[in-house]
């Protein structure tokens, strides 16, 4: 029997800070985290302000290993299109962008054809995507994860002829906020699930090297269950992002668990 290769995919830890922190806010957490977020190698980290504080962070970052991403994008380049934002605003400032956020799916009517939109408008401008994908409370307790997440993850990437600029998030809604956590099997089987799925469209080789985050509750003092699991490779971070030693915490531990897994 074949030994089994080491993950080499890099892991990637984003945090998504929501609608939160105004610009001297952003500064002030960025310094606060800055230099123990460089002193950590082997992980790729990626913090999604709001758009207000792109810019600043981009000069307060400069140099940095450190990048930035919007946390959403309008597929058309401009227009009147009132409160939206382009592909071609969002390209000088940072190199990533979240997709299909489970709150855009929720609170404004984001559907699997609107993602893919936005997914090939920003692969179009050279931006890279986080593309999330989920189901709710009912979905789960309904046995009807793997329809939901199969047609996401099929519907966001309609017409999208390859997944090297794409990142894929699992986010079990039910999981996010509601005291019903997920463990790291669990997230680890949907990944699999995810994995297999990429394979129908992309070939094993392209589904095995695309990096699948997982984002639900992550924080400081759970982020060891999630990243113990190999198939997982980083992940969404929400509130945890917002306070420096809990976000620090999550890439330096993930560094530390991934490094030992590739070894």
């Amino acid at each position: 029997m074949p030994t089994e290769q080491p993950n080499k995919r890099v892991p990637i830890i984003a945090g998504n800070w929501k609608m939160n922190l105004d610009v001297a806010e952003s500064l002030r957490l960025v310094r606060e985290m800055r230099e123990r977020l460089e002193a950590v190698t082997g992980v790729e980290k990626v913090l999604c302000p709001p758009f207000t504080s792109l810019a600043p962070l981009q000069a307060e970052l400069a140099g940095s290993a450190v990048k930035l991403g919007g946390q959403n994008v309008f597929w058309e380049e401009k227009g009147a299109y009132t409160g939206e934002i382009s592909p071609l605003m969002l390209k000088p400032l940072c190199e990533y962008v979240i997709v299909g956020h489970s709150e855009r799916r929720q609170y404004f009517v984001e559907t699997d054809a609107t993602v893919n939109k936005r997914v090939q408008a920003a692969l179009k401008h050279g931006l890279k995507v986080i593309m999330c994908v989920g189901e709710n409370l009912e979905d789960n307790r309904s046995g009807r994860t793997e329809e939901v997440i199969a047609r996401q993850v099929r519907g966001g990437l309609e017409n999208v002829p390859d997944l090297s600029e794409i990142v894929i998030a699992y986010e079990p809604v039910w999981a996010i906020g509601t005291g019903l956590p997920a463990t790291g099997a669990g997230a680890a089987a949907v990944v699999s699930f995810i994995r297999r799925t990429l394979a129908e469209r992309y070939g094993d080789n392209a589904a095995r090297n695309t990096r699948v985050q997982y984002g639900g509750s992550v924080n400081g003092g759970n982020i060891a269950e999630f990243m113990g699991e190999s198939e997982i490779d980083g992940a969404l971070v929400g509130g945890a992002s917002l306070k420096a030693a809990d976000f620090t915490t999550i890439v330096a531990r993930t560094a530390e668990i991934k490094g030992s897994q590739a070894s």
